[in-house]
């Protein structure tokens, strides 16, 4: 189970970076303009996506160091996107989704590493 949970969450982060790469204006579905700099700092994170995700995909099994940096991440996204939209008057269709579906990963991957820690 925690393969298959990883391999979604890898698969996800992996087609996200693939977007801000290809289109990174469509992070104003979040809420916020994307224009000059901020477009090179989009791509940037969407190399940084891209590559957690294929860092993260599960060759063999789901290994410990890879459950805790995809759990690492969704809280710490989670935080992120929960702030603009509590410091943002302007809010996209996507930043409320993004903050479920991030929440519900993370605490599927909290669960995933209790059981790998009392085993």
């Amino acid at each position: 189970m925690d393969k298959v949970l990883l391999a979604v969450a890898s698969t996800l982060e992996a087609v996200t970076g693939l977007a801000l790469l290809i289109a990174p204006t469509t992070i104003k579905l979040l809420g916020t303009d994307v224009s000059g700099p901020a477009l090179a700092i989009t791509r940037v994170a969407g190399f940084g996506l891209l590559l957690f995700g294929i860092a993260c995909w599960p060759r063999v099994e789901a290994t410990m160091p890879r459950l805790l940096a995809m759990l690492i991440y969704n809280v710490l996204t989670i935080v992120c996107l929960g702030y603009l939209r509590l410091s943002s008057e302007s809010v996209g269709v996507l930043l409320l989704p993004a903050i479920a579906v991030h929440a519900v990963l993370a605490i599927l991957f909290v669960g995933a590493w209790l059981k790998h820690r009392t085993t």
